[in-house]
C-alpha cells in the first residue's frame, strides 16, 4: 500500500493557525521524486529581502511585527524562505516589507522602518544598515 507523507513549510502552519473562519488558505500540492526521505528542493530567496536572508541576518520563519499607538493598530508577518511576507488576515504574502505594511495600515507607508523584529526590537532598516557594514 502507498504511503501519503504531507511537509508543511513552518511558515504555512504559522498561517493556517492565525486563519480566522473568512480567511482563503491555498495550498499546492505535488508528487516527489518517490524515493523515502526525500527532501525538497533548496528554495532561493528573491526580492527585497533576499540579501538579508543570505547574509543570514532574516531568517524564514522570523516573525515581524510592528504597533501603531496613535493609529491604534498593530500587524504580525511570517517571513516565507523564497522572500516574501505572509501577512496575518491577507490570503496572499507580499514580495516587500512595504507592500505588507500597506496592506494592514491602508497607507503608502515604509515597511523597512515600520516592521520590527519579534523578541529582539530590531527593524528591517537596521538589518539592511548592518549588511553594509559588513
Amino acid at each position: 500500500m502507498a504511503t501519503l507523507s504531507i511537509h508543511f513549510d513552518p511558515a504555512v502552519i504559522a498561517r493556517l493557525t492565525s486563519a480566522s473562519g473568512d480567511d482563503t488558505i491555498h495550498v499546492t500540492l505535488s508528487l516527489g521524486d518517490g524515493s523515502d526521505g526525500a527532501t525538497a528542493p533548496a528554495v532561493i530567496p528573491h526580492g527585497p529581502l533576499a540579501a538579508l536572508m543570505q547574509a543570514d541576518l532574516l531568517k524564514p520563519d522570523t516573525v515581524l511585527t510592528f504597533h501603531q499607538r496613535r493609529a491604534n493598530r498593530s500587524g504580525r508577518a511570517v517571513v516565507t524562505a523564497d522572500g516574501q511576507l505572509i501577512v496575518d488576515g491577507h490570503p496572499s504574502p507580499f514580495p516587500s516589507p512595504s507592500k505588507a505594511a500597506e496592506a494592514v495600515t491602508g497607507n503608502v507607508i515604509n515597511g523597512w522602518t515600520l516592521w520590527h523584529i519579534e523578541g529582539d526590537g530590531r527593524t528591517l532598516d537596521e538589518l539592511r544598515r548592518e549588511l553594509d557594514t559588513q
